[in-house]
């Protein structure tokens, strides 16, 4: 089959969100074909250069999201809309307006407004002058001015109608890009079977336009929830009526994206409760965690956790690695308690020390930098800030390590029963659970034998990648494309019925298709 992966700030570019996974996933479903449609953030982003790309990438199409309008836009150097386009333009960009200065149930509203505004970037082209007009601008004061809008979009000023037009500007270029087939023959979003968006922002817009244009099903992939990432983005330095209309745009799009995907897919149970509280379908989630290449973590966890040869900073005495983020105080009282009733308990940080201060006797700092780093400690000991995935506790796990990890996120996901839990943020629990672990050896080496043969089972790339294999098969199955000529390599290519029916020649008893010998 043919895919279109869709992102933004990501694959291909080398700096950028989700490049390795998206990779693994190309080079791991070589039997298919991929066409990459990208959206970048920024220069530097663009100047990093791509990752190299495997054989069976057909095509990389890419437009920015910053800067003036992108080169690819349909008729971006149209000046102005006769009256008609006009009158159209304004009808539905006052919809999508209103929908996100709007509080209650505006869902309908803002899919009329975006499904719009899409028919008429596809019919009329320049979407992008007409966005930064003065005619947006009036129809965005005529939202907020309406009986019944937020209490902070009532109070918008010019300047921020200047703000979030400039922003809504870039944030639909989608709409106007040649992605969607042109009178030269390329079909582009035309010929693909499925459409793989990495977020539910901005880069699943070209996947609703491809289904609305083509009927081509869209599969949603979340390992940071986008408009979680948007609530925890700093935006203090714009206004209250600005963050405010922003804010409604951004969950009103997640919604549209949630509501017209085929399947939405998280990686852990944490992002996906995000996904269903902002309105994805629970019947459409689906969980797909990270995949890590396992290889690399071979050699130290199949050694043994006990040999202090190994086991580095362990041969002078019990040593405890933390990783995963930046130390917390609670850390140094839960240490001084362990150094308390063992003075030869050490601690390796994986992370740069203090610019300023003085550091606790027994305590070294180092950059993380592969395996070797979980093997230099008898037990690793997680972050207390477990947001998102995280990715240093399943690293440990691959390395037959013994962990200490705080309740929080999706830690217990994670670890299974093959690991302590603590209360977050309670140092007295996390010593004892150390010194619990430092000083039994064998519960230690079970312990790490068990959370390796976990990650081994839950967390590799080959896990990763078969379940998105066999992910594209069910979507396809319930929402084949009508291609005017399907491929017949392509399974599900013909929708049920499609072919002709099986019968009986009057003169040969065995059956034949109809109309062929």
């Amino acid at each position: 089959m043919r895919v279109g992966l869709l992102s933004e700030g990501g694959y291909p570019y080398a700096a950028g969100e989700g490049g390795e996974w998206c990779d693994h996933l190309v080079r791991g479903l070589g039997q298919h074909d991929f066409e990459l449609y990208a959206l970048s953030r920024s220069a530097r982003q663009e100047d990093s250069g791509w990752h190299a790309l495997p054989g069976n990438v057909r095509r990389v199409r890419a437009a920015p999201l910053w800067g003036g309008p992108a080169p690819g836009s349909v008729g971006s150097a149209h000046g102005s809309y006769g009256r008609e386009q006009r009158r159209r333009f304004a009808g539905h960009f006052g919809d999508l307006a209103a929908a996100i200065t709007l509080p209650g149930d505006q869902a309908y509203r803002f899919a009329d407004g975006l499904h719009g505004l899409a028919d008429l970037a596809r019919d009329e082209g320049g979407l992008a002058a007409a966005l930064r007009s003065e005619l947006a601008l009036r129809a965005l004061e005529t939202a907020c001015r309406a009986p019944g809008a937020h209490r902070a979009a009532y109070s918008t000023k010019v300047a921020d109608l200047l703000v979030v037009s400039g922003f809504l500007e870039r944030a639909l270029r989608p709409l106007s890009l040649d992605w969607y087939g042109s009178a030269d023959g390329d079909r582009g979003l035309a010929g693909v079977d499925l459409c793989h968006a990495t977020s539910a922002g901005p880069a699943a817009l070209p996947g609703l336009l491809a289904k609305r244009f083509f009927g081509t099903p869209l599969l949603v992939t979340e390992y940071e929830v986008h408009l979680r990432e948007y609530y925890l983005a700093g935006t203090e330095t714009l206004s209250l009526p600005v963050r405010t209309l922003l804010s409604a745009f951004h969950r009103r799009l997640a919604a549209q994206v949630y509501a017209e995907a085929a399947l939405i897919t998280a990686g852990d149970g944490q992002a996906r409760r995000w996904q269903e509280r902002c309105g994805a379908d629970r019947t459409r989630l689906r969980t797909i965690h990270p995949g890590m290449d396992a290889t690399l973590y071979e050699a130290v966890g199949e050694g043994d956790p006990n040999d202090t040869a190994a086991s580095g900073p362990a041969a002078g005495g019990p040593a405890l690695v933390w990783a995963g983020g930046d130390v917390e105080p609670h850390l140094w009282e839960a240490l001084a308690a362990m150094r308390t009733a063992e003075p030869g308990v050490r601690l390796r940080v994986l992370g740069r020390p203090p610019a300023s201060g003085s550091v606790p006797d027994g305590v070294a700092y180092g950059p993380a930098g592969g395996p070797e780093d979980y093997a230099a400690g008898d037990v690793v000991v997680l972050s207390g800030a477990a947001d998102g995935f995280p990715t240093a506790l399943a690293e440990a796990m691959f390395c037959g390590r013994a962990t200490v990890s705080p309740d929080a996120g999706a830690v217990r996901e994670v670890i299974g029963g093959t690991g302590l839990v603590v209360p977050a943020q309670d140092p007295r629990a996390l010593a004892e659970a150390c010194l619990a672990l430092l000083r039994e050896p064998e519960r230690r080496a079970r312990l790490g034998a068990a959370a390796r043969a976990r990650a081994l089972e839950l967390f590799t790339v080959e896990q990763n990648v078969s379940a998105f294999g066999a992910l594209y098969l069910e979507v396809l199955s319930r929402a084949p494309v009508q291609h005017a000529a399907p491929d017949p390599s392509v399974p599900f290519s013909h929708a049920a019925g499609t072919q002709q029916p099986l019968s009986v020649s009057p003169r040969a008893a065995s059956p034949t298709w109809a109309g062929r010998p």
